[in-house]
Formats: structure tokens, C-alpha cells, sequence
């Protein structure tokens, strides 16, 4: 591809994610804005420099789907929390291609929307791939680490956090969180609202080339013995303060893929499940058995000064795998594409100074 390409690139919402999208791709050499599209009502007709706390970039926040499409951008950046799937399908139908950080990665959780998706991407030549860190990169790495073993006996990605100051009910109450700790429907509720994951399994399973008999998750919890003030929500004593994912990969009969995830918050949960650091390990069992440990921490010239400030770093690991791709995206072929079908990710335009 033109190493000289600047890629022209409307930002679908300008949330948590969103805000350090466009951050991202106004400093990038390699990408240009050129548009944006306003969920919330009070956001249209603002700058986006305004809503993303940056300089005004001339460019303002708009509803309208039609003019931000007849724009003729490469790219959406598409960070919404939840996929809607007719929003995708009229981008995807007239051509543009969607990278996304808005739970997807293989499309199978959306079911008969899955098929609708690459119906667009076939009628309009577009390409959809999704990432974000996890599920999505972290995936990615696990894959490259089997890269040195003649023997894969099993792949674990296991994810830990605290997150107590991570205050946002719309992600954590469709998994469990703030439900009486004996409610009927926690696993089905838990396996729903992390299906994702799901997705993330069949990745890894696809790069290994192995199909699966089996996709399945199994779940724990945890409660709180005191009510727990979250900020905008308190989950009351007795309910889930603590949630433990496990998604499968089986085939014969083992376990051939397992990402976990265990989150908790507060200082009252029973049981008391310690989590020292929060991150991921990924280990490949085989031959030989490969372990990685992936933290993050704040460079230097970070000022951070409350914990929404730094969970901006979330938001920027969420971002970027899916900003990165870009280039490769819109190389590829018509359809839904995953870290399998593309080439290398390579973060172009993010040293400063080297344009």
C-alpha cells in the first residue's frame, strides 16, 4: 500500500472510546478526519475538537448518515458500546469499510445479524473488523506466542481487574453485576453479556486451525456484604459485586481454548478473591510452554488526577488495535475479517516528530 496514503475517516461517536479515536487519528499523519457522527442530540452541531477535549478542528458533530456517507470516507471508525447492526449494514452497503471496538470480533453473537453484515460487505465491496484490547489484541498476541511451539495443547488467556472506579452500569449490569448473588438467570445473563469472548475463542481456534465441537462459558460470582457506592449506582449488600467468566474452546472432549475473566470491586466481596495486578497472562501449553504477562502502566509525562483520568489508558488500548488496522482493513477483501486474515498491524503515524 502507498506509503504516502492519507486514509479519510468519520468517527462514529464520540464516547469514552470514541473521544480517544478521534484524538488518535486528528494527531495521525496517515488518517484525516473528515466527519462525525452524534449519537446524543445536545453533541450535534459541536465541534469535535469541543467533545473530545482538544483544540477545535472546523469540523462539527452531525446526525445525519446520509451527509456523513457522502463524505466518501475509507474508513468508520465505529465505537458506539453495542453494535447496531442496520447502522453497519448501510454503511457496509455503499462501500465503506468499518473497523469497530463495539464487542465484535468474529460477528457470531449477533446471529442473523451476522449474516446481514457480510450480505452488505459483499453488495458493497466494504470490509467489517473488529478489536479492541480484550477481547481483540490480547488475543492476537496469544496467537503469535504458539507462533514457536510444535505442539499446542492448550491456549489460556486469563484477564484480572479491579474495577471499582470503572463506573459504567450499562456494560456491568447485562453481565451480572448488582444482581442477587441466587438469581435464576446470572449464567445465562453472564454468558450473554460476555459473548463476546465467545468470539474471541473462535479466533484463537481458527488461527490453530482446529474447529471446535463446542463453545460454551461457566461462571462464578462473588457478593458484596455492604452496600457499594459505585458513583452513578450502588449495588446493595447480598448482590453481585464479583463476576468469574470462563469461554471454552472444546474439541474431543478437552479443553482446547479458555479466556477468563475475573472482576471484582470493592473491599466487601465474599469471597474475597485477590487480584494483585491488574492485566493479562496468556500461556500456551505444549511444546515448549510459552507464559507472557501484558500490564500497562502511564508514561512519564502522564498527569493524571483522578482515576477517570487514568482509565483513559483503557480507552486508549481499546482504540488503537482497531486505528491501527485501517490500512490493512481497507486493503482487504469484501466480508468480516479477523487478525487471521489480515497482514502484520503495524502502528504507523504515532512517533512524533517522525511525519
Amino acid at each position: 500500500m502507498p506509503k504516502d496514503r492519507r486514509y479519510r475517516v468519520v468517527q462514529w461517536t464520540t464516547g469514552n472510546v470514541g473521544k480517544s479515536s478521534v484524538r488518535a487519528v486528528v494527531s495521525n499523519p496517515t488518517l484525516e478526519l473528515v466527519g462525525c457522527y452524534a449519537w446524543s442530540p445536545e453533541k450535534v452541531g459541536r465541534d469535535i475538537g469541543e467533545l473530545c477535549g482538544i483544540d477545535p478542528v472546523g469540523i462539527t458533530a452531525t446526525d445525519d448518515i446520509g451527509a456523513l456517507l457522502a463524505l466518501e470516507p475509507d474508513c468508520v471508525v465505529y465505537n458506539p458500546m453495542w453494535i447496531d447492526v442496520d447502522e453497519l449494514v448501510r454503511i457496509l452497503e455503499i462501500g465503506v469499510d468499518v473497523v469497530s471496538t463495539s464487542s465484535f470480533i468474529t460477528g457470531h453473537r449477533q446471529g442473523p445479524g451476522r449474516d446481514r453484515i457480510i450480505d452488505a460487505c459483499n453488495r458493497g465491496g466494504s470490509t467489517m473488523f473488529g478489536s479492541g484490547i480484550s477481547p481483540g489484541f490480547v488475543n492476537l498476541l496469544a496467537i503469535v506466542s504458539a507462533g514457536i511451539c510444535d505442539r499446542v495443547d492448550k491456549v489460556t488467556v486469563t484477564e484480572a481487574a479491579d474495577t471499582t472506579f470503572y463506573d459504567s452500569p450499562a456494560t456491568e449490569r447485562p453481565v451480572g453485576f448488582g444482581r442477587p448473588i441466587d438469581h435464576p438467570g446470572l449464567q445465562a445473563m453472564t454468558a450473554e453479556g460476555t459473548a463476546v469472548f465467545g468470539e474471541a475463542v473462535r479466533l484463537i481456534a481458527d488461527a490453530l486451525g482446529v474447529e471446535l465441537d463446542e463453545v460454551r462459558c461457566d461462571a462464578e460470582y462473588a457478593r458484596t456484604t455492604a452496600d457499594l457506592d459505585l458513583g452513578s449506582w450502588t449495588i446493595p449488600a447480598g448482590c453481585v459485586a464479583g463476576v468469574f467468566a470462563s469461554w471454552k474452546g472444546i474439541v474431543a472432549g478437552r479443553t482446547l481454548v479458555e479466556l477468563t475473566v475475573r472482576w471484582r470491586k470493592g473491599q466487601t466481596l465474599e469471597p474475597d478473591w485477590k487480584i494483585d495486578q491488574d492485566g493479562w497472562v496468556l500461556q500456551v501449553d505444549g511444546r515448549p510452554t510459552v507464559k507472557n504477562v501484558v500490564s500497562f502502566l502511564p508514561p512519564p509525562d502522564f498527569q493524571a488526577e483522578t482515576i477517570a483520568d487514568f482509565m483513559t489508558l483503557g480507552h486508549i488500548m481499546t482504540a488503537m488495535p482497531a486505528i491501527n488496522a485501517i490500512p490493512a482493513v481497507v486493503a482487504a477483501p469484501p466480508g468480516i475479517v479477523t487478525y487471521n486474515d489480515l497482514p502484520l498491524i503495524r502502528p504507523r503515524g504515532v512517533v512524533p516528530g517522525a511525519e
